[in-house]
């Protein structure tokens, strides 16, 4: 048990993935010898989030190999993952500083050190070569699945054909550091390259592992790397079609006294403009307009860290 949440999906033994093939420990890259693209699959940008680790390791024991082109298993930040212990689970979301916040040529380059960015350091030249990025997440709180596409159209429109979980966030990120979905040519407008980022719901739950099979699976055969007859059984009736929530006020902490003014734990939709949703410090944090959704609103409540996401549906 943590904290909330039950933890109800074991903890995944990546010892035969160690050496790898690449260079870099806990990535081993497939060649198929045709012509394709190189997609990269990411799972522990977060230590303490288990289910894509969970899948990969199921896919490459399934005997995964692209049809064309290369295709890359990466386990990221695998030095807080080696910290997890499911009586504290929380506190190995990352070693000494976020993985996903270190994504900015200045800072991978610059003279900071900590064990998560030399890690970044390390396995970016793969992240660098690929084509296509799927990064697996999953969330603090119970919440539907969502897919994160960046601010970009194309990214949208990725996430838009990928079409699983079918809610779609197009956001900006954070203001505490670039994530690796928005590195480089994934977020720029003339590059082809692209990338999106699920959230598969609640950190342990069951359910969480289900999410990160059929993305993933659907993800492959977008690229065209897998076959319908790979994906099988595992793939669920055709989803239902995509809605998009814009994100138009990332809310980052000011303080350090940030509460919000209930339990939310996502997707809420606050009906009227100017309704408090939160207090940073002695300041209200209110709704910029009707019909607000909340998205991932965080438990970790410190300056410069994004407290919740407002939006609204697209038509």
């Amino acid at each position: 048990m943590s904290g909330l949440y039950p933890i109800e999906i074991p903890v995944p033994d990546l010892s035969p993935y160690r050496h790898g093939n690449t260079g870099v420990d806990y990535c081993t890259t497939i060649d198929s010898g045709k012509k394709g693209p190189h997609v990269l699959l990411a799972a522990l940008t977060h230590g303490n989030e288990l289910c894509g680790a969970i899948v990969l390791d199921e896919l490459m024991r399934r005997g995964l190999r692209p049809l064309r082109g290369r295709l890359t298993v990466g386990f990221m930040n695998v030095a807080a993952f080696g910290k997890f212990d499911p009586g504290d689970p929380e506190s190995s979301r990352w070693v000494e500083e976020d993985f996903n916040r270190v994504w900015d040529p200045a800072v991978l380059d610059g003279p900071r050190r900590s064990a998560d960015l030399e890690r970044a350091r390390a396995v970016r030249a793969l992240v660098d070569d690929a084509d296509f990025l799927l990064d697996i997440h999953s969330m603090q709180h119970p919440s539907p699945p969502l897919i994160i596409s960046g601010p970009l159209e194309k990214g949208r429109a990725l996430a838009i054909q990928v079409g699983f979980p079918p809610l779609v966030v197009s956001d900006h990120g954070h203001a505490a550091g670039r994530r690796m979905r928005d590195y480089a040519g994934f977020g720029d407008p003339a590059s082809p390259r692209n990338a999106v980022l699920v959230e598969c719901g609640q950190h342990w739950a069951r359910s969480t592992v289900d999410v990160a099979r059929e993305t993933t699976l659907r993800f492959l055969l977008h690229c065209g790397v897998i076959s319908r007859e790979f994906a099988g059984s595992k793939l669920s009736a055709r989803p239902p079609a995509a809605r998009v929530i814009e994100i138009t006020h990332p809310i980052t902490i000011r303080s350090e006294q940030f509460r919000f003014a209930g339990p939310y734990s996502g997707l809420e939709v606050i009906a009227r403009a100017g309704t408090v949703i939160g207090w940073d410090g002695g300041e209200e944090v209110k709704t910029p307009y009707d019909d607000c959704v909340l998205v991932m609103p965080s438990k970790r409540l410190y300056r410069g860290q994004t407290a919740v996401r407002l939006g609204r549906y697209l038509s």
